[in-house]
C-alpha cells in the first residue's frame, strides 16, 4: 500500500503533535491539526492503515498512536526534501546575488579598514572595528534516529538557516528518550544566542538529562558550534603602535602582549561580545581595567559602540587606550563614526 497525500499529512500531524506534547495522538486531535476536514472515523481508518504499514504504533490498548522509527524517517526525509525544493526554486536568485554581494563585501571591507585607521589617527589610541554579522538565534532543534548507532541533529537558526550534524551513539536509545530530549532542548534553548546559553542553562539541561548527560553535552557542543560560528566575521585594527606613546603601557613585556593581542585578533572577539551585550545593543559602553574580558588589557580602558546596518545585522567599534584616556574625545569620535557608517550603509 502506497502512502498517499492524505496519509502523509496525517502522519506529519501525528509526529508534530507527539513532539509537542509527548502524549499518544488520537483521531480527534488529528482532526484539529489538519486541513483535510475529515471525520474522526475516517482519520481512524487512515491511522489504522498507517499502523499496518509500520509508520505509527499503538503503545497500549485504547491509547492513541505514536510515530515509529519508520515514521520518523519518512517525516525527516520529507522535511529535508521540502527544504531542498525551496532551495532549488531560489537557486537562480542566489546566483544573481553572488556578484552583487562580492562587490558589497569588498566595499564594506575597505570602508571598515578606513574607519579603524581614521579613529586611530584622531584619538592616538589603538582601534578595532568588526564586520557586521547577523545575530544568530536558535529557532528549533530536531533529534531523529538514523539507525541504532547514529543520531541526526538538525539545528534551525533564525532566518531558516538549517545545519545538520550526525552524532555517533555510544549506546542504544529509544524513541521516548529522544522525544524527551527534543522537548528539553527546545523548551530551554529556543530564541537564545550562543552568548545567552550560559553555564546556568547548561547545568540545568545536563541535570535534567539523567543518563543521557554525555549525549546532551555532545549536542550542546554542536549547537554552540553552529549558533556561535564566527567564520563570517572579520576584525580590522589600526594604531597598534600608539600604545607605545603611554609610559604605563610601553614597558617591553606589557607592550609585547598588547601588540600581540591586537595583531592576532583572536581575543578581540570577547570585546565584540561585550560590545553587543549592552541594553538594546546601542549606546556607548566603557570598560575600565579589570572590567575588560581580555586579561592583558587590565591596565587599559576599552570604549565600544555597536553600529547597525539593518535589523539584526550589527558590528562593533572599539577604542583601546590607557585608563587616563580622553573619554570625551573618544566618545565624540565614536558617535561621529557611527553616524558616518550608518549613512554609508544606507547609501549602499
Amino acid at each position: 500500500m502506497e502512502l498517499d497525500e492524505r496519509k502523509l499529512k496525517i502522519l506529519k500531524a501525528i509526529v508534530r503533535n507527539y513532539l509537542e506534547t509527548g502524549e499518544p495522538v488520537g483521531s480527534r486531535t488529528i482532526s484539529k491539526y489538519t486541513d483535510l476536514n475529515l471525520s474522526s472515523a475516517t482519520i481512524r481508518n487512515e491511522m489504522s492503515d498507517l499502523e499496518d504499514m509500520g509508520y505509527i504504533i499503538q503503545p497500549h490498548t485504547s491509547a492513541g498512536r505514536i510515530p515509529s522509527d519508520k515514521g520518523y524517517r519518512l517525516y525527516v526525509d520529507n522535511m529535508m526534501q521540502e527544504k531542498s525544493d525551496e532551495l532549488s526554486k531560489q537557486q537562480q536568485e542566489i546566483t544573481e546575488m553572488k556578484e552583487f554581494l562580492t562587490e558589497k563585501v569588498e566595499k564594506v571591507e575597505e570602508l571598515l579598514q578606513k574607519t579603524a585607521k581614521l579613529l586611530a589617527n584622531n584619538t592616538n589610541y589603538a582601534t578595532m572595528v568588526s564586520s557586521p554579522r547577523f545575530a544568530k538565534r536558535l529557532k528549533f532543534i530536531q533529534l531523529s534516529l538514523l539507525d541504532r548507532e547514529k543520531l541526526l541533529c538538525v539545528v534551525v537558526l533564525e532566518g531558516n538557516v538549517i545545519k545538520n550534524k550526525i552524532v555517533t551513539l555510544s549506546k542504544d536509545i529509544d524513541e521516548e528518550t529522544i522525544l524527551k530530549l527534543n522537548i528539553l532542548l527546545n523548551s530551554t534553548l529556543n530564541g537564545l544566542t550562543v552568548e545567552e546559553i550560559n553555564l546556568g542553562i547548561i547545568s540545568k539541561i545536563t541535570g535534567q538529562a539523567g543518563e543521557q548527560m554525555e549525549l546532551v553535552r555532545q549536542i550542546l557542543e554542536i549547537i554552540a558550534e553552529v549558533v556561535g560560528s564566527g567564520d563570517d566575521m572579520k576584525i580590522y585594527t589600526s594604531g597598534t603602535t600608539n600604545i607605545l606613546k603611554y609610559p604605563e603601557l610601553s614597558d617591553s613585556s606589557h607592550a609585547s602582549e598588547l601588540i600581540n593581542v591586537l595583531e592576532e585578533k583572536n581575543q578581540l572577539t570577547s570585546l565584540i561580545s561585550v560590545g553587543e551585550s549592552g541594553e538594546e545593543n546601542t549606546g556607548i559602553q566603557v570598560y575600565i581595567g579589570n572590567e575588560t574580558p581580555v586579561k592583558t588589557m587590565k591596565d587599559c580602558s576599552v570604549v565600544t559602540m555597536t553600529y547597525e546596518i539593518e535589523d539584526g545585522v550589527q558590528g562593533t567599534i572599539g577604542i583601546i587606550g590607557p585608563k587616563r584616556m580622553d573619554y570625551e574625545k573618544v566618545v565624540e569620535n565614536l558617535k561621529t563614526v557611527k553616524e558616518q557608517l550608518d549613512e554609508a550603509f544606507k547609501k549602499n
